[in-house]
């Protein structure tokens, strides 16, 4: 390390100037730490990876008061990341320290990752884009994962800073070909041998074996039938080579309007009823052709509606719900209360924290999410219709709420490899466009909106409320959340299946080379060592106990009694299913089949509603909806929680809760020292490893051997000070907390009034 301390200038607008000026150069203060500067950081390269730039004698900011402490060191930009390199004692290297990634080091940030860039300039802060004519004193970055690095240029060499800001700039903000990002660089380079445990297998659903073991778990085999058409992409790029759509559903009309308009399976519940999806047809002015479009749909719709045994409830989520714009809007408010500069503008905002919350809109489009999910699980768990989910694509908020739909539903999806698959099979073979959500070309800044961390944060409100139902973390989400911005990982790199084969080499465009593999991000042994993995796995999960052959034989003789020996044909498997149907209804009077709805008499009329890409509100009445979502949500939450069966959140406004782990975890004023709840988890897992260590004494005395438990209690409880930030924070400094925010000892003027004034009225704001 070349030196620590107080530096002057360049702490952001609102630091205080400090009246001390030195005329010294830190490299001549240093002198005599000559050796200790050649021992700085070496540069670790990734197979492929390159140096572009670097820049030396860089004073990399640390947040602590109102004052600026840093560390000397170099910044280089790669084409893979932006790294700063300081003396290795800086980084605090040992056991209990950060949660560590193999990848992404503390101080590096990937490209992809780098979310604005500003300039000080004679102590003004500007967004710096494009070529620069003049070159700041100080260099400001906000990251995506909401980390916020400071670096002072005011000691480099004139020659480095304009290198090292340009090729910044020029490698995060400027228009990129897909195939000159790293991920390419690094396949080729790495050489990925592809080798997967059985045993811990995410399903990719790139298979059409992958897609029949779905169906026949869910028992979605007897109405749905996984199809090949689309092999090769000979139909729809948009679509994955292989999906599953409705038994009665001849595949030629599959091909007829290349994939749109087709109900295709997401999932089925144990009753019998589906999920489905679909994507509305394009929008065209002629008459012939709207008449084709009526009548295709007309008879893709009869195969699934065919009451009164399967009665299918429609969502337009294109025009009922929530719009993309809505979403960037609100999540670019909503970051900026996490981007903090340093100290001082955290408590200038701290009086207005929750009102610049509310204002966001951001836990409400949360609360938004996981309402429709419940609504369409009351409808498929209490009422047994099927409901079909229409989307412009059917690839952002289709895969956002069958997603939710599901995890509240299926237990297995809970699990770690069930989620994961989950991912897979809704949002990579969903077509969720990645490439264009995350703007990782940087092409189209309105294209880039954050469906999938939307999702990840309707997770996290699960997680958060009903932990034991959940095999992996908050911590997994977390770092789930930064794969996002890994460019070695294909997982969330495409905008499509097809997109992903045709640039790996597996279209057949470049028969001399061999197609490339590419890293899923399911494998977290690229990223973290075995006891940091620990940390992804919920020790308190509550496993499904395995019931012994006898229980086994008296379930399986209680559902014969239920179903009353009904045979296995056509017809009495749809009055089996009405039976299950009439029994799983709430204790009131049953409905008949909706009089307004999609197959009744307006047909017509919603079918054109639907080609014009806007569709009214089906089946029942908003009042009508809202009783029976409030009953079947008050009567759930009424019933002791079942961790292997229906699971669903509060959505009341203090149950909403900003997802600290993610959002505050750069922030050390934000931190607890030995509190929340990593104080908790801490007592448990003692009690944990108490219970394990009385069982081992009971096994040894019985002659056997017993695995070693996860290492993640260890790591939790040698911890000398837990932060409530753990795995992320852990001994990070802490600035002095002001009585009242700064903004507040500037309204009260001269402490000597203070005394003399009287009491009066302060309006806090919408607090």
């Amino acid at each position: 390390m070349l030196g620590k301390g107080v530096v002057g200038g360049g702490g952001g607008t609102k630091a205080p100037k400090p009246s001390f000026v030195s005329y010294v150069r830190p490299e001549e203060i240093h002198t005599n730490e000559k050796e200790v500067t050649e021992k700085e950081v070496t540069l670790h390269l990734l197979p492929g990876e390159q140096l572009l730039c670097e820049a030396s004698t860089v004073l990399k900011y640390v947040q602590e008061d109102s004052c600026q402490h840093g560390v000397y060191g170099r910044l280089v930009c790669t084409d893979f990341k932006i790294a700063f390199l300081g003396d290795d004692e800086s980084a605090l290297d040992n056991d209990e320290t950060q949660f560590k990634n193999k990848v992404v080091g503390e101080n590096d940030i990937t490209l992809h990752c780098v979310d604005q860039i500003y300039g000080v300039f004679d102590e003004k802060k500007k967004t710096l884009f494009g070529q620069l004519k003049k070159y700041p004193e100080k260099l400001i970055i906000h990251c995506k994962d909401l980390r916020v690095f400071q670096f002072c240029l005011r000691y480099t060499k004139e020659e480095e800073v304009k290198r090292i800001v340009s090729g910044i700039i020029h490698h995060t903000q400027a228009p990129k070909l897909l195939k000159r990002l790293f991920l390419f660089s690094y396949a080729t380079a790495a050489q990925i041998n592809t080798v997967t445990d059985p045993k811990n297998h995410t399903i990719m659903f790139d298979t059409l074996k992958d897609w029949c073991w779905e169906l026949e778990r869910t028992k979605g085999n007897m109405k749905y039938k996984a199809v090949s058409v689309n092999e090769g992409y000979k139909v729809c790029e948009r679509l994955p080579a292989y999906f599953v759509v409705p038994t009665p559903l001849p595949e030629e009309n599959v091909q007829r309007f290349q994939g749109h308009g087709i109900p295709i399976w997401c999932w089925s519940c144990h009753n019998g009823s589906a999920l489905l999806k679909m994507s509305a047809l394009p929008k065209e002015q002629d008459d012939g052709i709207l008449q084709i479009q009526k009548s295709f749909l007309d008879g893709v719709y009869k195969t699934i509606h065919r009451p009164p045994y399967e009665i299918v409830k429609t969502e337009d989520l294109s025009s009922n719900f929530l719009s993309l714009q809505e979403i960037q809007t609100a999540y670019s408010k909503f970051k900026q209360l996490f981007l903090i500069d340093n100290s001082t503008e955290f408590w200038d905002t701290d009086i207005k924290w929750f009102s610049l919350l509310e204002s966001s809109s951001w836990l409400d489009i949360i609360r938004r999410c996981l309402k429709k999910a419940i609504e369409i699980t009351e409808c498929m768990e209490a009422q047994n219709m099927n409901v079909l989910l229409l989307e412009e694509n059917a690839s952002d908020l289709c895969c956002l709420i069958s997603s939710l739909v599901q995890l509240m539903m299926d237990p297995h999806c809970r699990t770690r490899i069930g989620f994961q698959s989950l991912i897979q099979k809704e949002w990579v073979m969903g077509g969720h466009c990645f490439l264009d959500r995350c703007n990782h070309l940087r092409q189209n800044d309105k294209e880039e909106v954050p469906v999938f961390l939307l999702f990840l944060d309707c997770v996290w409100q699960l997680v958060h409320q009903h932990p034991p139902a959940f095999e992996f973390t908050e911590t997994y989400l977390t770092v789930l959340s930064d794969s996002l911005y890994i460019p070695i990982f294909s997982t969330f790199f495409f905008n499509s299946p097809h997109q992903k084969d045709t640039n790996m080499g597996r279209e057949g465009q470049d028969t001399q080379s061999k197609p490339l593999n590419l890293l899923t991000v399911w494998d977290w042994s690229v990223q973290f060592e075995p006891k940091a993995q620990t940390l992804l796995k919920n020790p308190l999960y509550v496993e499904k106990p395995k019931l012994d052959k006898g229980q086994r034989k008296g379930m399986r003789f209680k559902l014969c009694l239920q179903t009353q020996n009904f045979s296995l044909t056509e017809s009495t498997k749809e009055r089996a299913v009405m039976h299950q149907r009439q029994l799983s209804l709430p204790l009131t009077q049953s409905k008949s089949s909706p009089k307004r709805g999609f197959f009744r008499e307006e047909t017509d009329h919603l079918i054109k509603n639907l080609l014009g890409k806007r569709i009214s509100k089906l089946i029942n009445s908003s009042d009508e909806l809202q009783d029976n979502f409030r009953e079947f949500y008050d009567s759930w939450h009424s019933k002791p929680t079942d961790y292997h069966g229906l699971l669903l959140p509060h959505i009341e406004g203090p149950e909403i809760k900003v997802w600290a782990q993610r959002y505050l975890r750069w922030i050390p004023e934000a931190q607890i020292l030995g509190g929340s709840r990593v104080a908790t988890m801490s007592k448990l897992l003692e009690m944990i490893e108490e219970v394990q260590s009385l069982q081992e004494k009971i096994d040894e005395r019985h002659h056997s051997q017993q695995a070693p438990q996860a290492e993640a209690p260890c790591l939790l409880r040698n911890s000398a000070r837990l932060s409530s930030l753990f795995p992320f924070a852990l001994l990070q400094r802490h600035s002095s907390k002001p009585v009242l925010p700064t903004s507040g000892w500037k309204a009260l003027g001269d402490e000597d009034d203070l005394a003399k004034r009287e009491d009066e009225f302060v309006d806090l704001g919408d607090v």
